[in-house]
């Protein structure tokens, strides 16, 4: 077991729960952007930013049964819903591990109160943060076109990824 799984669990545990693996993908990659000790590698995807080493590492932490994967049918497609196991818990508390308890657990509960939608236009948002604001809504509006994010969306996002920076 590696630390970075571990960071992976203890982000899990600081949400409580996390439905839907595009809302786990965002989440962490939102709290790497934050400075949280996340080491994933992203590229960018369809939905947004994507880590195949994040979705490797969920996979072996529920076949190692510290992590569950609840598989649900909802209308026309599945959703996942992710939590640390006891089993989980009881590693973790003997796991010795830098991590920003305090900030993290406020990042992580924020984050995970918000849409998976929104969390993509953050994230996209986030990833081309090197850009001019401008320039970074022009490539919300090309790469995110069928999402339809209006003008509204974008300063909500801006605001929120303001409160987010402030707050840490």
């Amino acid at each position: 077991m590696l630390p970075d799984h571990a960071k992976i669990m203890t982000l899990l545990k600081d949400a409580g729960e996390i439905v839907g693996r595009k809302k786990l993908q965002k989440i962490v990659y939102i709290g790497k952007k934050m400075k949280l000790p996340l080491q994933e590698k992203y590229t960018f995807h369809m939905y947004g930013p994507y880590s195949e080493e994040l979705t490797l590492r969920v996979e072996e932490l529920c076949s190692l049964g510290f992590v569950t994967e609840i598989k649900e049918k909802k209308a026309g497609y599945y959703q996942y819903r992710y939590k640390v196991t006891d089993n989980g818990t009881t590693f973790l508390e003997k796991f010795p591990m830098e991590w920003p308890q305090d900030q993290a657990f406020e990042l992580v509960q924020k984050l995970n109160k918000n849409s998976s939608k929104f969390l993509e236009l953050v994230s996209t948002m986030l990833y081309f943060d090197e850009l001019p604001k401008s320039e970074v809504k022009e490539k919300v509006f090309t790469l995110k076109k069928s999402q339809n994010y209006s003008e509204e969306d974008i300063d909500e996002a801006w605001n929120f990824i303001d409160s987010l920076k402030h707050k840490h």
